[in-house]
């Protein structure tokens, strides 16, 4: 796959760089098939030129949330060295400058999903930084086509989903997705539960989180048919052997989605080869930033598949992935997830006004303005 960002000049350099950690208790767990998270982190890196314009990213650490500070020091220590007083002629330069100089460091140290989430927040806010030098929206700068995107409710949990539904639906959503992968019972009831109170036509998502093998999975996706789900996120380990996926897209009466943990474009350009997953979910803050996530997400459509940026963290990243979603259009929903989290809300704020199940962007240069507004969430602040 090649990128069509390579081309555009968009001249950057870094004076200093700093980064943030922050983390908000929460009196709602967040449950997965993985585990339960207790807490919300974010790590938040901040990249400001000569002129004093500082653009924003935000790095991938949400489970488990020890991991904020790992990647908050990698990126200090290993990744802005390399990019401080380094002129680039746009951001993809100077992302390609980063994986070169850090491939021997990834084989030595097996770090391979850290550094690469590190390096998406650091191209994150370099599109920010680009965005604003120039009094742009980023969506504007990526030449979206159309400054409305739908949305849809994520991150509903298996204890009563469908009253959580609910309450999503009478705040203006129109799509909504249940975590499975739990007791093939409870994921059962609790599916119909929500499609039972939402009505025959509003749009469900299940997502599994490489909860089952192959026989499951099938069982499950045959089962859990009855309600018509949209699609069937991540039904089997992202490791699994392509046969196996191969087997159950043939066989699965839902079609499949998958993509928050792949890195790559060569693993991104195989899945969309396959052809296995109606639905590709690339998160810019596990990988690619925006510079990878847009060259996939045009693969994928050019494929005839449907991008949907996958997101569950706080506000920085959930802009950047509205701004990615705009620019590539489609069918493609925002994953905005509803469990409560101050720290999507107020890196965020204001949030766009949901209506009739989507958001308008705003007129407003790069992703984010400001990031001071969550000083009072910072457990560790580093700069260089």
């Amino acid at each position: 796959m090649t990128t069509e960002l390579s081309s555009m000049r968009l001249p950057v350099n870094v004076v200093s760089c700093g980064v943030a950690v922050l983390r908000v208790p929460i009196s709602q767990p967040v449950q997965t098939a993985f585990g339960t998270m207790i807490d919300r982190p974010a790590v938040v890196v901040t990249l400001t030129n000569a002129e004093g314009i500082s653009g924003y990213g935000e790095v991938w650490c949400n489970f488990p949330s020890c991991g904020a500070e790992h990647r908050a020091r990698l990126l200090v220590t290993e990744i802005a060295p390399l990019i401080l007083n380094q002129p680039f002629d746009n951001p993809p330069a100077a992302f390609e400058w980063m994986c070169s100089k850090l491939s021997l460091l990834v084989n030595q140290t097996g770090e391979h999903g850290p550094l690469a989430q590190a390096m998406a927040g650091v191209d994150m806010a370099l599109w920010d930084l680009s965005a604003k030098q120039r009094g742009k929206p980023l969506y504007k700068l990526l030449n979206a086509r159309s400054t409305r995107i739908r949305c849809y409710a994520s991150g509903i949990n298996p204890t009563t989903p469908e009253q959580t539904a609910l309450a999503h639906s009478k705040a203006g959503y129109q799509a909504f997705k249940l975590k499975v992968g739990f007791d093939d019972d409870l994921d059962f009831s609790n599916a119909l539960a929500m499609r039972e109170k939402l009505g025959p036509d509003a749009p469900i998502m299940l997502d599994a989180n490489q909860a089952w093998d192959l026989p499951r999975a099938q069982k499950m996706t045959e089962l859990l048919s009855c309600i018509n789900p949209a699609w069937m996120e991540e039904p089997l380990a992202v490791d699994a052997p392509q046969s196996q996926w191969q087997q159950l897209a043939r066989s699965s009466p839902i079609p499949l989605a998958a993509g928050e943990n792949l890195r790559g474009l060569e693993a991104f350009g195989q899945l969309i080869e396959s052809g296995v997953c109606k639905f590709i979910q690339p998160d810019a803050a596990k990988w690619g930033g925006i510079t990878g996530c847009h060259t996939v997400a045009k693969a994928a459509t050019g494929a005839g598949l449907c991008y949907c940026p996958h997101w569950l963290g706080g506000g920085v990243g959930l802009l950047a992935s509205a701004h990615l979603l705009a620019s590539i259009g489609g069918d493609g929903m925002l994953e905005i997830d509803g469990n409560p989290n101050p720290l999507r809300d107020t890196l965020a704020g204001p949030l766009p006004v949901l209506d009739r199940g989507g958001w308008t962007l705003p007129e407003r240069a790069g992703i984010r303005l400001d990031t001071t507004c969550a000083a009072e969430y910072s457990t560790l602040e580093l700069q260089v």
